[in-house]
């Protein structure tokens, strides 16, 4: 069967393979689940792992599949599988258990080993095929009356991990109501918190660099009931000045200095959670000394959150239903770019590297 796949540590393989359909018994004890793709969604990590800035091959491969963000269709099941059936629609989360005692609890999306194993990322071939194989464990049922948006569910299950994160590390403070948020970044993870963040009734600025006029992704966070800010046109202490200092920030722009940046106008006792992944080796400069006071007598906290487990996908499954209640048509809004079908599969990075592109996604059954 088809692939999409790449020759990760060589930049710009990306290409299309044939490579072996499977087998629902590779998975043991009857929980296979054999799943038809219909989309999968690219995004940044797909393309700084083109560009051989991370992510390896599983063992025994000189290529790996990639794509994390999938949608499909129930094939076939295993003798022992019960919360899917053929013909249900689901989604798949990423990350897989490695040895930690998080991985034999479940939380693979918090291990402690140093190796992680992550489906088309890093160590495990990701979706972008015809179809795929796992254990019932990973496999999330999504509503047939959302399919429309049901390639969304993995940056989805992001966002609803990093905001689940914030308000229970907070629970530190026995008391943590937060009235103001922002959003860092206007792609397909930050429009999705920023209606999260809108749905836990908060105040939100969802700030990226492109002016608002004629921008799509500024209606969209404006039709969530957000403020749209360019941070062409202000500064982040314009912003604070104009609608306050933030006690709950999410950076989602993939830039590093502006994670750091944002140290500055965090709120007293507020909560600052980074969700980008950033391969490179950018330097900033940052008044250390300052930001050290502040943060230590202003009781702020720093937390890093990545792709999430099942749960968490639930959530973002569920956040999705109501925001599509509450802001009919707006979420659909941000599926931009389908590309039809892996045999395009050139059209992918440049797409990725347009500024003005939101969503990008390859149809690759119907």
């Amino acid at each position: 069967m088809k692939a999409i796949a790449v020759h990760p540590g060589t930049p710009d393989t990306l290409h299309l393979r044939d490579i072996p359909t499977p087998d629902i018994n590779s998975v043991p004890n009857g929980r296979g689940v054999l799943v038809k793709v219909l989309q999968v969604g690219v995004d940044a990590t797909d393309q700084e792992i083109n560009e051989a800035l991370y992510g390896n091959s599983p063992k025994g491969d000189d290529y790996l599949v990639i794509g994390h963000e999938v949608f499909g269709r129930v094939e076939e099941v295993g003798s022992n599988v019960t919360h899917v059936q053929p013909g249900d629609y689901v989604a798949c989360t990423v990350r897989r258990p490695g040895d930690s005692i998080y991985d034999r609890i479940g939380r693979s999306d918090i291990t402690s080993d140093e190796t992680y194993y992550e489906r088309g990322i890093n160590l495990l071939h990701g979706f972008m095929t015809e179809y795929f194989v796992d254990d019932a464990e990973f496999v999330v049922r999504y509503p047939e009356q959302l399919k429309k948006l049901g390639v969304l569910s993995e940056p989805a299950s992001v966002c609803a991990k990093a905001i689940q994160q914030a308000y229970s590390a907070q629970q530190r403070l026995q008391v943590w109501e937060p009235k103001r948020a922002w959003v860092m970044g206007a792609g397909q993870i930050g429009l999705l918190a920023t209606m999260m963040l809108k749905l836990r009734r908060l105040e939100v600025c969802t700030i990226a660099r492109s002016p608002a006029e004629g921008n799509l992704k500024a209606e969209i966070a404006e039709q969530f009931g957000a403020n749209y800010v360019s941070t062409k046109e202000q500064s982040l202490e314009d912003v604070a000045e104009k609608y306050g200092r933030p006690d709950l920030i999410i950076e989602a722009t993939g830039n590093s200095r502006v994670a750091f940046e944002c140290m500055d106008v965090l709120n007293l006792n507020g909560a600052l959670v980074l969700t980008s992944v950033t391969g490179g080796s950018r330097r900033t400069e940052i008044e250390s000394d300052r930001i050290n006071l502040e943060w230590v007598l202003g009781n702020k906290m720093l937390l890093g959150s990545v792709n999430g487990n099942f749960r968490h996908f639930q959530e973002g499954i569920s956040a999705m239903a109501l925001g599509e209640a509450m802001y009919p048509g707006v979420l659909e809004r941000i599926l931009t770019h389908p590309v039809q079908g892996m045999d395009e599969y050139e059209k992918l990075m440049p797409l990725l590297n347009d500024s003005s592109v939101l969503k990008v996604y390859v149809e690759i059954a119907k």
